[in-house]
């Protein structure tokens, strides 16, 4: 009996079974006058230069297999616009297929080249809409695959999609978005052989190769077969060749596929030696289900010169008329195949519940059979090949203990009614039981992020990979992820989606206080605790400057008192964490806190103060804390309560404080979200002075969508005036440089200074090929505009920008002196802006009124000589004095 998963058990004691059997197993696909007349393993190629027949002979001479080399890739059909289908190529090959009954594959759903760029600029989860849109335009395109490259070269340093978060990104497994992607295409061709196809397999990846497709094969995933792209062959001897074909199949026991064969060589007698030595060797194994050629006409394949083809100038090279010879014999004839008549029978999976089990717990398995042709009459479950149960009904679910360390192979065996039988594998590990790692964390008190418990990964913590990227003295984990901390030991190299766990006793129930300390040279790392059954608490972790410098994040929460399960997730990876301090806090519900910035707007590099206000009428305010992005910022133990910031960066910054008063008790948790905006600058710190002219291409220095904007990133213009105008189109013309390729709402600012308040008139230097051209003058408070008018463009020639004019008028609104922001908004396109003028016509001197002082707060202290607020009750000192506050 052939022990290849799928491979077809004749019923014994029945004279004429194998009559029966034989008959039942005519192949789908008629393959006549082909190099092979094997009915159950084919020997294929590729489209050559997006044709189909190439060369003196018809394809269907040589060939009884196809597969586009590009045509079917998805940015082939689907690349200019999303919804926007090209079937063409790949119709030309698959209709070909077709008409002479042998396979087609598909070739390929999921690649991290050649697929549509436009999927770059989509959200993750319009990238998942945009992945299911293209599958189910290829199921109606083609309802009836018969094989699948599913996913494309995904080993890292391959090419794995840049979309994958979409489908579930690394997850659990390391590879969860490709099974998520197999199981997509199995939902729709539950009937087609999925495969997973990369390179390198034979000589530099097999083991990434072997990791990758056991792991999905293990979880569960419907694939159904591996393929070896074959292109790393021309260099690679005999022996180390049947050693890694031995290797790949004794580790992944599942259907294979040379998907790419090619050797790439002008030296003819190279070539034969290695078809003579690796064709014979691949075709003959009962676990190889065929082989596709990657070209065939020399001149005409990817490799080198295209010196990998085995046809030249209309003649066969050696290499190819010993193919010929080779298929006619017996040998070659008679191979065996996984898949009798080059079709899919059985989809047997195995679904462990998970991949990591814990020793003497219970763990389920559910097995997913189905027969196309067959009923399937029962499954046998085996562990380590010992027999467990008999499972008659779907879903097919059984249950083992682990009694053993270590890994249990899991094997289901499905029986057809007609006792024909078909199996598939997968592997389980069985850990000892979670356990603390030196005993439970006391809380109050330190969590030393490095001391998870211990157990397996996917019960105790989970890691991206089983390398140890970090020291490999402190503990033997399994998930590499200790390294040295900023004393003593921490964790580093974290990972989007990895995660810890922690057994904790936590003495008394309440809130809690907690510093995380970390370190990161990268912004928006972002961690999450989940502290027993409470909700998980959020910290984004900033930039500290380096690995070697920690700094702790700040924040609440409400723990249970008892024995529980914290859970610490890298919801984005990238920073180190040290170790996580613990406080019970009383909270005063009488202490006032409020917070605030001055200027409430900031600017990058510009001073800000964040000011608090802190009162109690039962206690004395000792401090103020305040933070930053939940970072500790500064202490302030007397009023006022300010401290000055400076932000070196851009964005929204969390501004909290806490009061603490003198008996250790705290409040409640002020917050306030300080917007910072970008720099401006004039450019070249030289500000427009008005009256005066502005220079339409001397707009303030800045970045897009805050000094300016383009509708694109191209600079049209190419005058090569200013390298910071992140696409504004500036040109030559009018004897100087001028703004040039507008677009509607396009717009430009200028920071100006008007010396003179009063009435202006304004003077622009434009030009257009064009009508209907335009745009609008505004003055900017903030983010809200002003018009003070609006130019018409004429055409000032005909489908031409070259000749100038001015168009002249007056503002209706007073521009009061001093320093503004001007706006230029395109409001219709293709005009050119040389410059504007603007004149005082009238002035109007303004007046500025004087608001009256506040008055000044005399100062109250109580008998301890402790500053108070204004409604603080009691004998106080006022101006030197003793005063009953009632």
């Amino acid at each position: 009996m052939n022990n290849s998963p799928f491979f077809l058990t004749p019923r014994r004691g029945v004279k004429g079974g194998l009559l029966l059997l034989a008959f039942c197993l005519l192949p789908l696909f008629v393959a006549k006058a082909q190099l092979s007349s094997n009915p159950d393993k084919f020997l294929g190629n590729i489209t050559t230069s997006y044709q189909v027949d190439f060369g003196n002979e018809k394809y269907y001479q040589l060939w009884n297999q196809i597969t586009c080399e590009n045509e079917s890739k998805w940015s082939s059909i689907e690349g200019s616009r999303r919804g926007s289908f090209s079937w063409g190529g790949s119709d030309n090959a698959y209709n070909y297929a077709k008409q002479h009954k042998f396979p087609f594959k598909f070739h390929t759903f999921i690649w991290g080249g050649q697929y549509p760029s436009w999927m770059n600029n989509l959200s993750t989860s319009e990238q998942y809409k945009a992945v299911v849109e293209w599958l189910d335009a290829i199921k109606q395109h083609y309802p009836d695959l018969q094989l699948i490259d599913v996913v494309n070269e995904a080993i890292a340093g391959h090419a794995p999609a840049p979309y994958k978060d979409a489908l579930g990104g690394d997850g659990v497994t390391g590879y969860d978005w490709i099974i998520k992607a197999f199981e997509l295409a199995y939902e729709r061709w539950p009937n087609a052989i999925l495969i997973y196809n990369d390179y390198n397999t034979f000589q530099w990846n097999t083991d990434q190769f072997i990791d990758l497709v056991r792991t999905i094969r293990d979880a569960g995933a419907p694939v159904d077969a591996y393929g070896c792209q074959s292109h790393d062959l021309t260099d690679c001897n005999v022996t180390s060749f049947k050693n890694v074909m031995v290797k790949l199949q004794n580790a992944l026991k599942m259907p294979m596929y040379s998907t790419e064969y090619d050797i790439g060589t002008a030296d003819d007698n190279l070539q034969l030696q290695r078809y003579k030595e690796q064709i014979p060797y691949m075709w003959e194994a009962d676990y190889c289900a065929g082989i596709t050629l990657w070209g065939y006409i020399y001149g005409r394949t990817w490799t080198t010169d295209g010196n990998s083809g085995i046809i030249r100038d209309g003649k066969d090279r050696p290499a190819m008329t010993w193919l010929r010879e080779y298929m006619k014999s017996d040998k070659a004839k008679n191979a065996k195949s996984p898949f009798p008549g080059m079709v899919k029978e059985a989809s047997v999976y195995v679904k462990p519940e998970a991949l990591n089990v814990t020793k003497g717990e219970p763990a389920k398995v559910t097995v997913r059979a189905r027969l196309r042709t067959k009923k399937i009459d029962h499954i046998d479950f085996y562990v380590k090949n010992k027999y467990v149960c008999t499972l008659t009904e779907s879903p097919y679910v059984a249950e083992f203990t682990p009694e053993a360390l270590g890994q249990h192979e899991l094997k289901a065996v499905v029986v057809a009614k007609d006792s024909t039988k078909y199996e598939r594998i997968s592997n389980v590990t069985a850990y000892n039981p979670r356990a603390p790692y030196k005993g439970e964390i006391t809380i109050p008190g330190t969590l030393q992020a490095e001391n998870f418990d211990s157990g397996a990964d996917g019960i105790a913590f989970h890691d991206s990979d089983s390398r140890n990227e970090g020291i490999t003295t402190y503990r033997n984990n399994g998930g590499g992820i200790v390294r040295v901390g900023s004393s003593g030991y921490g964790l580093g190299y974290t990972k989007t989606g990895e995660w810890l766990e922690y057994t904790v006793n936590v003495t008394e129930a309440g809130l809690y206080s907690f510093d995380a300390y970390v370190s990161s040279d990268n912004f928006d790392g972002v961690f999450q605790l989940s502290a027993g059954n409470s909700s998980p608490v959020s910290l984004t972790v900033p930039s500290t400057t380096g690995f070697d410098t920690y700094k702790s994040l700040h924040g609440r929460v409400t723990l249970q008192e008892g024995t529980q399960v914290f859970r610490l997730t890298f919801a984005t990876g990238g920073f180190n964490i040290d170790r996580i301090l613990f406080k019970r806090i009383e909270v005063d519900e009488d202490m006032k806190v409020s917070v605030k910035t001055n200027p409430g707007l900031g600017s990058v590099g510009e001073n800000a103060t964040l000011v608090a206000t802190a009162t109690s009428e039962t206690s004395t305010i000792a401090n103020v804390k305040f933070y930053v992005n939940n970072v500790s910022y500064k202490m302030v133990t007397k009023e006022p309560y300010e401290t000055a910031f400076k932000p070196t960066t851009k964005g929204a910054f969390k501004i909290m404080a806490i009061a603490t008063d003198a008996e250790g008790r705290q409040s409640k948790m002020a917050t306030y979200t300080f917007n910072v905006k970008p720099k401006r600058t004039a450019y070249k710190n030289k500000k427009t002075t008005i009256p005066g002219t502005i220079e339409a291409e001397n707009f303030d220095s800045g970045e897009e969508g805050f000094t300016f904007h383009d509708s694109d990133a191209t600079d049209e213009g190419k005058a090569n005036y200013r390298t910071d105008n992140a696409g504004v189109d500036i040109v030559t013309g009018n004897g100087g440089y001028v703004i040039g390729y507008t677009a509607a709402n396009e717009w430009l600012e200028y920071t100006v200074n008007i010396t003179e308040t009063g009435k202006y008139a304004y003077e622009a230097t434009v030009s257009s090929g064009t009508t209907n051209s335009g745009f609008t003058v505004s003055l900017m408070n903030d983010s809200k505009a002003t018009q003070l008018f609006r130019v018409n463009v004429p055409q000032t020639a005909s489908n031409s920008w070259d000749t100038y004019r001015t168009v002249k008028g007056n503002i209706s609104r007073i521009l009061e002196a001093g320093e503004h922001i001007l706006r230029i908004t395109i409001t219709g396109a293709n005009c050119n802006i040389d410059k504007i003028t603007l004149t005082c016509t009238e002035n109007t001197p303004v007046i500025p009124l004087r608001a009256d002082p506040k008055p000044a707060v005399t100062p109250m202290y109580n008998l301890g000589g402790q500053r108070v607020s204004p409604s603080y009750r009691g004998i106080v000192i006022k101006d030197g004095r003793k005063v009953l506050k009632r």
